[in-house]
């Protein structure tokens, strides 16, 4: 077989490319420069909070109502049924929205539950859950935030009961909140 080599364009094949191609300008060799990564975003008072955290769990117990340790927890003001606390416990009620204290100081806490709770009830919202965790890591003073949301939801008007969560949506680490209607 004889070697085959490449067929060369036709003049008029090469005279319409050239044509087609008079007003190119090729592109320049310059690279766009390449922006430096942005460093990564950091918390500016993380450090700080889990500092504050960590000494308001050393400080001694002020106030006997927090020396409440049970694991689970549960109210009901009086003229709620029994069974309407039965139900919420059995977390037979919907939740319409949840908030997490984690990792918050317990006046952090107690101001975000309550702004909570205020939005909450402008939103009509009937049952909520508040996670506050069961406290491993509060050192001796047991669980400070869930003590904090026990005292807290007891003085606010609007809830009605409360109660431990079930182990799916949190157990003894949580509560459901059943707000005034």
């Amino acid at each position: 077989m004889p070697d085959a080599k490449p067929a060369k364009p036709s003049d008029s094949a090469a005279a319409l490319f050239r044509d087609a191609t008079r007003d190119v300008q090729p592109l320049s060799s310059k690279r766009a420069p390449v922006a430096k990564p942005k460093p990564k975003p950091t918390a500016r008072f993380a450090r700080a909070e889990q500092l504050a955290v960590l000494q308001e769990s050393l400080e001694p117990v002020t106030d006997p109502a927090l020396l409440e340790t049970g694991d689970e927890v549960s109210f009901r003001r009086s003229g709620v049924p029994e069974t309407v606390l039965r139900k919420l416990r059995r977390g037979q009620f919907s939740v319409a929205a949840e908030i997490d204290l984690h990792g918050l100081t317990s006046p952090q806490a107690r101001t975000v539950l309550r702004e909570f709770i205020a939005e909450q009830l402008t939103r009509g919202a009937r049952c909520v859950r508040v996670v506050h965790g069961k406290g491993k890591g509060s050192g001796p003073r047991g669980p400070v935030l869930k003590n904090v949301v026990n005292v807290s939801l007891r003085r606010m008007d609007a809830v009605l009961a409360f109660g431990s969560a079930r182990p799916l949506d949190g157990g003894s680490g949580a509560v459901y909140v059943l707000l005034r209607g």
